[in-house]
């Protein structure tokens, strides 16, 4: 048998805990990203990061129940859906990125936010992220953040959609 084969046929309680570290792994990056590196996250990609907390939220409860088939494929649904709503932010913001508009829709940047507004009004401010989202900041492998995103949820909703017609163990 080989490695893809008995990977396919583990139970779903640690398909969705593998979910689940991947998720934590893909928000630690961006973390990384913007507390170390030094990038700024944009409306639309706080947006996409709670999409990901979503999913990994419901992968976790899932792993934890251990569902049988049936709830399996109901964590697969809801799992499916939060990957399209971050998806679709996610191809929104590629588009833009290779289309850009003529005036960044996204809002102002975090240094113009605080030197133009109290703490208290900058803060929830902050909290939705700042700059252009049709900027491109950072790529690897000449794909940009706003790609990588869309990617890793179109992996989640393949995951999704396989979850919801697996058939075999639960």
């Amino acid at each position: 048998m080989s490695l893809l084969q008995q990977v396919l046929r583990l139970p779903a309680r640690v398909l969705f805990f593998a979910l689940f570290v991947v998720c934590i792994g893909l928000l630690a990056g961006g973390l990384f990203l913007q507390h170390v590196v030094g990038l700024q996250p944009c409306p639309m990609c706080i947006m996409q990061r709670y999409a990901f907390v979503l999913v990994a939220l419901i992968a976790l409860i899932a792993a934890l129940h251990g569902p049988g088939a049936a709830a399996a494929r109901i964590y697969a649904l809801l799992i499916g859906a939060a990957a399209v709503a971050g998806g679709s932010v996610a191809a929104r913001q590629s588009w833009m990125q290779l289309n850009p508009p003529e005036f960044p829709e996204c809002g102002p940047g975090l240094e113009y936010m605080l030197e133009s507004f109290p703490l208290n009004k900058s803060l929830p401010m902050i909290f939705r992220g700042a700059g252009d989202c049709s900027a491109i900041d950072w790529t690897f492998l000449g794909l940009s953040l706003a790609n990588w995103s869309l990617l890793c949820f179109a992996g989640v909703t393949v995951f999704a959609l396989w979850m919801l017609f697996r058939r075999g163990r639960a």
